[in-house]
């Protein structure tokens, strides 16, 4: 089968083959067909090293399809059923699970670092988070296959496995940010794009996105923001808006140390700054001890949104169907397979207009 396989931490491009296979489903995993896959960034971070990934090995972590075959114990899905992704399935079991954290569960997130996932010949080869979605086919664990009505779109299904759970989830589940509310949002990207949505969704009144690229911001607003500016202009609109006080709730959807310092800096005394970009691990943000004493604000982690991942991947799509969620607009280039390294680099470039790029497969 087809499968774009990063050979070395470290390349900038994946290479395109027709020559990989699936490892078989064991008990409690399934075989999916993948129909449609997002580019995200965090397949950047993967593949320069920002984010832990194993090579060689096959990228992509959001996506959507159809189950081929399950193997034993499993008895929840059934070939033909649609699915969603989830590079974090819960295993039930643990005390991350048995307290109610899913999304913090290790035991298949520890897994993927040492269970291959697809065959080259004779080498092994990992899926990139467990996963690997830019491939024709996957196994996973049955855990990780969230099955979705077939009226859904594969396309359309494919953006809710990572960046609209991380997006919106951050907003609804992270900081359960209040109706009212005053909100920052820093990174309009497709998961700044899904926090804007998750903040409309709260009932925020203000919503305030960020981004240097100026072209982004029609789009932040007609996803619901209310205003946008640059980094630059933050400072001016705070005074604005909150009359110099700061806002209720900043997302930092970077992960940069500069842009999570400046998250901290405009949130108001008593308020939450949530750090939902992924950085990398040698990147440092210095914080002096009598700041967070004295402001008393929340500094929250938000990893994969605090989503349950069957609950909030239904909630969603419910939010789509009722028109408070637009997904289909977050789509801004459907590619083929072959297009795989070109939407990559149009990524890695930071192209203007650019929402979410999906790979039809199939």
């Amino acid at each position: 089968m087809r499968a774009a396989v990063l050979n070395a931490i470290g390349d900038d491009k994946l290479e395109l083959r027709d020559d990989v296979s699936t490892v078989a489903p064991g008990p409690h995993e399934v075989r999916i067909g993948v129909r449609a896959c997002g580019i995200c960034h965090s397949d950047l971070s993967a593949m320069d090293g920002t984010l832990p990934a194993l090579a060689p090995g096959v990228v992509g972590h959001e996506g959507a399809g159809e189950v081929l075959e399950v193997g034993s114990g499993v008895e929840h899905l059934a070939p033909g059923d649609h699915v969603t992704v989830s590079f974090v399935p819960p295993c039930g079991t643990c005390p991350s699970c048995l307290r109610g954290q899913t999304h913090l569960c290790p035991v298949h997130a520890i897994a993927a670092f040492t269970s291959p996932r697809f065959r080259l010949g004779d080498t092994p080869l990992f899926g990139y988070a467990g996963l690997g979605t830019f491939a024709d086919e996957v196994v996973v664990p049955a855990a990780g296959a969230i099955k979705i009505d077939p009226a859904v779109p594969f396309e359309t299904a494919a953006l809710v496995a990572c960046g609209v759970l991380t997006g919106a989830g951050a907003v609804l589940n992270t900081a359960a940010v209040e109706p009212g509310s005053r909100v920052l949002i820093i990174g309009c990207g497709g998961v700044g794009i899904s926090a804007i949505q998750g903040a409309r969704i709260a009932g925020a009144t203000v919503i305030a996105a960020v981004d240097p690229v100026e072209a982004k911001h029609p789009i932040a607003t007609r996803f619901g923001a209310t205003h946008a500016t640059t980094p630059d202009g933050v400072e001016a609109l705070k005074q604005e808006v909150t009359a110099a006080e700061g806002f209720d709730y900043v997302f930092d959807v970077v992960g940069n140390p500069a842009t999570i310092r400046s998250a901290w800096d405009h949130t108001r005394r008593g308020g939450a700054t949530v750090i939902v970009g992924a950085g990398r691990g040698d990147a440092m943000v210095q914080f002096s001890a009598q700041e967070l004493f004295l402001h008393d604000k929340r500094l929250l982690g938000s990893f994969y949104g605090g989503v349950n991942v069957a609950r909030d991947t239904q909630r969603m799509l419910d939010f789509w169907r009722a028109g408070l969620l637009d997904l289909d607009g977050m789509i801004s280039r459907r590619l083929t397979f072959d297009d795989i390294n070109d939407g990559l680099g149009v990524l890695r470039e930071g192209h203007s207009d650019l929402i979410r790029q999906v790979v039809t497969l199939g």
